[in-house]
């Protein structure tokens, strides 16, 4: 078993991290255009395994997708940040053209590859992915709902004052304030969070969470890493285990809660063909509303970049 990291950076170095600690495979590739960046991230992961007792393999590579050839899984985490006076346009054209780069190279050397993404804007550069690899949508989708229902459920375990452990949740829509959590299917130790909590600190909760990249900007003065690189190794996890976990993904929607040709963070069974079904909820006309709205600014950006040379 293989599995690719492509991006050496703090989320892609605490993905592989996490894959190597875990034993997910063989070898992990940690792939970086700087120049000895990967390697020497690679390296320094190697040198914990005799502490963390892991034998997985870390290797690194500069901008050689010969290293990465026959992978199983690739988790594409490339991308600039949004700097200060860039347009949300130039942020989608600058990383669209890397993810699309990335993903040809992906294609080439490993044709038989599933691809995470979790660079940013997240749903649009999926879909840049998708378009660019030919690949079913099955084997190409992104990291998001996994990322957002950790600090959702991080919050309601310390607002509790419970284990995180025993806190299921699922949350929809796009990455972003117009994500949609669903109170109705969180449960603490399968006691539906509704009977454990006011309304008004479930909504201050489920606010935080829209948020909660934000927050960590504010506090750190770059995003967060930690959470997205580990929950890009649980996707991981799911697949080359074959574990069949129901996740939150951002998928590739015909016609599911009636929206069609379209990106969007749905709840999915992950095994080792990638998506293995999506699954519907019996949303009610309220939760249907905002899934709604949050599918069309989802597809505003993606009109965007179906607008540009970079999407095919």
């Amino acid at each position: 078993m293989k599995v690719t990291v492509v991006g050496a950076g703090n989320v892609g170095a605490t993905c592989a991290d996490a894959i190597a600690r875990w034993e997910l495979a063989n070898e992990v590739v940690l792939l970086d255009i700087k120049d000895g960046f990967a390697e020497g991230k690679a390296l320094d992961i190697w040198q914990t395994s005799p502490i963390n007792l892991f034998d997985t393999r870390p290797v690194g590579s500069t901008s050689d997708y010969s290293k990465t050839a026959g992978s199983d899984v690739v988790v594409i985490t490339s991308g600039l940040p949004r700097k200060p006076g860039m347009s949300r346009d130039d942020l989608i054209a600058t990383n669209a053209a890397i993810v699309k780069s990335v993903t040809e190279n992906v294609v080439k050397s490993s044709p038989e590859a599933i691809i995470i993404v979790v660079s940013n804007p997240l749903d649009v550069m999926t879909y840049c992915a998708y378009l660019n690899s030919n690949f079913p949508s099955s084997r190409v989708f992104g990291m998001a709902g996994i990322l957002d229902t950790a600090r959702y459920r991080a919050f309601l375990a310390e607002a509790l004052d419970v284990s995180p452990k025993d806190i299921q949740a699922v949350l929809m829509g796009g990455h972003g304030d117009t994500m949609v959590p669903l109170p109705r299917y969180t449960t603490v130790g399968g006691i539906p969070v509704t009977e454990l909590i006011e309304k008004d600190k479930l909504d201050a909760i489920v606010e935080r969470t829209k948020k909660g990249g934000g927050e960590i900007v504010n506090l750190l003065g770059t995003s967060a890493w930690y959470a997205p690189g580990t929950a890009a190794a649980q996707m991981v996890e799911a697949i080359v285990r074959d574990q069949r976990r129901v996740f939150p993904v951002c998928a590739w929607l015909d016609g599911e809660y009636g929206l069609k040709n379209i990106y969007l963070g749905i709840p999915v069974v992950l095994g080792k063909n990638g998506i293995e079904r999506i699954i519907e909820l019996q949303l009610d006309k309220d939760e249907t509303e905002l899934l709604h709205a949050s599918a069309k600014a989802v597809r505003e950006v993606m009109d965007v970049l179906d607008k540009m040379s970079v999407s095919a």
